[in-house]
């Protein structure tokens, strides 16, 4: 269990970083501190990356409660904001090995579509990866994860709060491959 103080200086880290600014376009404007950018409810892109196992179930896990955005909230998706200096797929890979430890295996892009909610505005980018490692979770950001099938996934939405943004990332995901997860595992 992570301490307080510790999940309040990783929160006042993150909110010091300098995010990819962009248009409504998502042509790059810049970089903003990320709660700079927020705050002013300017244009950023975020990345999500549906973590699947060999047997088709998908990796959901808990926020802390001391994220600006969503505390508490269950996801379907690790990811983040893309830092100025990055691109969609480097944002991908840095933020699935800092949530959940998974690292050196291959992301498959998917979409790209803007998503707006109270406080959220963002381009983002959906990608896909397969592991059936362990999980290690930051414990600044991830309070518990778990792998589970699609079904459950889609019961759960609509009796715990889950993200708004990932779940439409989720959504236009299986909307793409007719529903079937084990297309391209």
């Amino acid at each position: 269990m992570v301490d307080t103080f510790n999940e309040a200086a990783h929160r006042a880290a993150s909110d010091a970083e300098h995010i990819a600014w962009v248009d409504e376009q998502d042509n790059l404007l810049g970089s903003l501190v990320r709660s700079d950018l927020r705050e002013r409810g300017l244009i950023g892109r975020g990345t999500y990356i549906m973590l699947f196992n060999s047997a088709g179930e998908l990796c959901v896990h808990q926020r802390t409660f001391s994220k600006a955005i969503y505390p508490g909230f269950w996801d379907v998706a690790a990811g983040g904001m893309v830092l100025a200096t990055e691109t969609y797929a480097e944002s991908a890979a840095r933020e699935l090995e800092e949530e959940l430890g998974v690292s050196g295996v291959e992301l498959t892009a998917h979409d790209h579509f803007f998503f707006e909610d109270t406080g959220n505005r963002l381009w983002c980018s959906a990608f896909s990866a397969v592991w059936d490692g362990p999980l290690i979770l930051q414990p600044e950001e991830v309070l518990q994860a778990r792998f589970i099938p699609i079904e459950q996934v889609m019961q759960e939405i609509e009796q715990k709060p889950y993200c708004p943004d990932s779940l439409a990332a989720l959504k236009r995901y299986l909307s793409a491959r007719g529903g079937d997860v084990a297309k391209d595992l």
